[in-house]
Order: structure tokens, then C-alpha cells, then sequence
């Protein structure tokens, strides 16, 4: 994609990256969470919290729009010992399939390099993004967690060559 542009977010970024976390979760998770879940989505809400730690999120722009995001950080897990995490990654549909996906992940390695390994969360029965990851070079490690009644599993990548 040729006039695709990647930097750090920063706070007037919060509508765009509000409107795509709130739009993404209505192209994905439709029909994988349950109804009373989805109808509880607000794109007010999700543009309130999309103006928390724009220092750790990369966005994606196209003609001046942002059409997706990327947040990092170190890892949340207790029992992950030196790991960054990319705990958000969010594209709009129509933007799919484009390598876009692949570019924010890799300004979040550059971000998390000084970490041996780095983890994230995603949906089981979500076998697109499972599958992307994979493709990226994560590995499920046996993680689970329940989000809104459903597994969500942890996959992880190593940078230093390691392995499960």
C-alpha cells in the first residue's frame, strides 16, 4: 500500500483509533462474543479509552484517515519473565489482507526488542487473527483465559531464537 504512513499515536489520535477499535470489534467479534456483549459497545466509549497511553500505540494512515493500530507494552503476566506484549492490534476490514497488519507489528518488535519474548492474547475461535499470528511467528503456549464467556488463548514469540 503505497501512501500508507505508520507513526506513534498521539492524543488527537484518540477519534480515529476510537472509531476503529469500536468498528473492528463490530467486524470481528459479531457472532464469536455474545449479543449482550456486543450491544454493550459505545464508539464514545471506545474513544474515551482510545486516549490512554498513546506513547505505547502506533497508528496506520491512509488519505489523512487512520485505519488501524497497534498497542505494546511489557507483558502483564506474571509467569512470562522478560517479555513485551502487543496487548492491542486493530485494522479496519476493508484494509485487511494488505501487509498492514505486518508493518505495525514489526515498529512494536523494534519497541519490544529489549525483551526475549513477546506474548499476546487472542480469541481461539477467531482463526484469522490466530492464523496472522501464526504467520507473524507466534505459537500458542497452552495459556487460557475466559473473556465474555470465551477462550482466549496467549501465543508467544521469541526474538533471542528460543522456543517452546
Amino acid at each position: 500500500m503505497e501512501n500508507l504512513i505508520i507513526r506513534k499515536a498521539s492524543v488527537d489520535d484518540a477519534r480515529g483509533k476510537g472509531y476503529v477499535h469500536y468498528q473492528s470489534w463490530i467486524e470481528t467479534y459479531t457472532g464469536l462474543f455474545p449479543d449482550d456483549v456486543m450491544s454493550r459497545l459505545s464508539l464514545d466509549k471506545s474513544i474515551e479509552i482510545a486516549q490512554n497511553h498513546p506513547e505505547n500505540t502506533y497508528v496506520a494512515i491512509v488519505e489523512d484517515k487512520i485505519i488501524g493500530f497497534a498497542c505494546y507494552l511489557e507483558s502483564r503476566d506474571e509467569d512470562l519473565e522478560d517479555a513485551g506484549e502487543i496487548s492491542a492490534i486493530y485494522i479496519l476490514k476493508k484494509f485487511q489482507g494488505l501487509g498492514i497488519g505486518k508493518k505495525l507489528m514489526e515498529v512494536c518488535y523494534k519497541e519490544l526488542e529489549k525483551y526475549s519474548v513477546i506474548s499476546l492474547w487472542v480469541l481461539k475461535s477467531n482463526m484469522k487473527s490466530v492464523g496472522f499470528y501464526k504467520r507473524q511467528g507466534f505459537t500458542p503456549d497452552g495459556k487460557v483465559k475466559i473473556l465474555h464467556g470465551e477462550e482466549v488463548i496467549r501465543m508467544i514469540k521469541y526474538l533471542d531464537g528460543g522456543s517452546l
